[in-house]
């Protein structure tokens, strides 16, 4: 039977104290920035056609289009206090949405489509990049959703 000196004992509560530290990091952060993970959807045809469409006074769907090098819709105008569902996919490769202002990061794929619900409580432009590389282009792939206009789509 082997011994446990000291120095082994000041390890295992070190390690033990810095694993419970790091979870309680872990569980602490999902709960404060309710990060949210894109839910995946069936796909279907009519997600591939882009568009803002207006449930009621404070409620919108996108439906968002990704294709080398652009966003379709590439400008988004919703009111403040909006609650947009963004549905998300790609005509060619794998693109990505990102919109940093929103915590909002999933990604654009071929036939498949991802869905998220953003609030928009203050006015002003968030933008949208793509965050995952497509081709030569992929610097200039952006677009926007402008807050505290009254249209909904241009």
């Amino acid at each position: 039977m082997s011994v446990i000196d000291q120095t082994e004992k000041k390890v295992f509560i070190v390690t033990g104290t810095l694993m419970c530290l790091f979870l309680f990091s872990v569980l602490y952060a999902r709960g404060k920035y309710k990060s949210d993970v894109p839910e995946c959807i069936p796909y279907n045809k009519t997600y591939e056609t882009p568009k803002v469409t207006k449930l009621d006074d404070s409620t919108y769907q996108v439906f968002a289009v990704a294709q080398m090098w652009q966003f379709q819709p590439s400008q988004i105008y919703i009111p403040v206090g909006s609650e947009v569902d963004f549905f998300v996919t790609s005509k060619d490769v794998v693109h990505g949405f990102n919109i940093p202002l929103k915590n909002v990061n999933m990604m654009a794929v071929y036939g498949n489509v991802n869905k998220t619900t953003v609030k928009f409580e203050k006015p002003g432009v968030y933008n949208i990049t793509c965050h995952e590389y497509c081709g030569v282009g992929h610097q200039s792939m952006e677009a926007q959703v402008i807050v505290n206009y009254p249209t909904a789509t241009k």
